[in-house]
């Protein structure tokens, strides 16, 4: 059964005494249960195997991990090498142990996560502003709350045009192959009241060109200094069926996801999760990830505006300290 209402961030992830406490996104939408990490290697293995998920909620996670070590008096390089390992591609996790390194302390990774749910509010307001009323939005993979400690990117868009009367319904791909979209931001949307279908994702390109979808809203793992965005695999399609039916494709997400030390998306680290996740009993490939070109990017919002092409130029150069 879906919460009621949106979710507070500490119910999300936050951090206790003696432990990191999260709420176990493999559970949902069937049973929510929260799961005690109690140590930096348990969080990474939470984080590995997408317990917490989400390139701003994995930075979270990871600094109240840090911070975690750092009360038990654990080796904190150590702590640092297992959490920064545990997923390779959303730059967020990097980012935010970096922070912590500089102060291991509870009370600057609860700033961290505190700063990540601001910032998703200041982007929501931003990005309204690219919503005529009456839309009909399409998003992939999860970009709410439970991607980002607390509001959401992508997600957090919508709701905050929903909320201002903008949104007519939200088409929700499935997400293969592990649901993200018709597992968690179905149960989102569900709980917030805003009217939505889960599609597969194989339908999203001939809805587009029937003219179903006024814009596609995504967030982004990690984003090149020229605005080649790394997302949550299937993007790369959506932005191909996009422009080529002349429908905006929306990036939302922090300045903690760019990268500007990484020229362009073929510097990007993708990774593979297990084939099993695909199929346990035929070969397979998993790319959790794909690039879109900047080309195909309409136009890239974070905290600081709205940002359009040639993005080397218009995409702030530095991450908030």
């Amino acid at each position: 059964m879906a919460v009621m209402g949106p979710l507070e961030p500490r119910r999300i992830v936050r951090l206790e005494s003696d432990a990191v406490v999260l709420l176990d996104q493999r559970r949902l939408p069937d049973e929510e249960v929260e799961l005690r990490c109690r140590s930096a290697a348990e969080v990474a293995e939470a984080i590995r195997t997408l317990a917490i998920r989400g390139a701003p909620a994995i930075g979270v996670a990871a600094a109240y991990g840090y911070a975690l070590a750092a009360l038990r008096g654990d080796d904190l390089e150590a702590a640092h090498d297992v959490l920064v390992s545990s997923r390779p591609t959303a730059v967020n996790l990097a980012w935010a142990l970096g922070e912590m390194r500089a102060d291991p302390t509870p009370e600057r990774a609860r700033a961290i996560h505190d700063a990540e749910v601001e910032r998703c509010h200041r982007m929501a307001t931003h990005a309204t502003a690219l919503v005529a009323p009456g839309s009909t939005l399409l998003t992939h993979c999860n970009t709410g709350g439970l991607a980002t400690g607390g509001y959401g990117t992508a997600l957090g868009a919508i709701r905050a045009a929903w909320e201002a009367g903008l949104v007519e319904r939200v088409w929700v791909d499935e997400t293969r192959p592990l649901l993200q979209g018709a597992r968690l931001t179905a149960w989102e949307l569900d709980a917030l009241g805003i009217p939505f279908a889960v599609i597969a994702d194989g339908a999203a390109a001939s809805l587009i060109a029937a003219g179903e979808a006024d814009a596609v809203f995504v967030g982004a793992d990690r984003i090149a200094a020229n605005g080649d965005v790394a997302n949550k695999v299937g993007t790369y399609g959506l932005a191909l069926a996009a422009d080529r039916h002349d429908v905006p494709l929306v990036v939302v997400a922090p300045t903690s996801t760019l990268d500007p030390g990484t020229p362009t998306g073929a510097d990007m680290p993708i990774e593979e999760r297990d084939p099993a996740e695909v199929s346990a009993r035929y070969p397979s490939r998993n790319p959790a990830f794909d690039v879109t070109p900047a080309s195909l990017i309409a136009a890239i919002v974070t905290e600081e505006g709205i940002h359009r092409p040639p993005y080397a130029e218009s995409l702030p150069s530095k991450v908030p300290s």
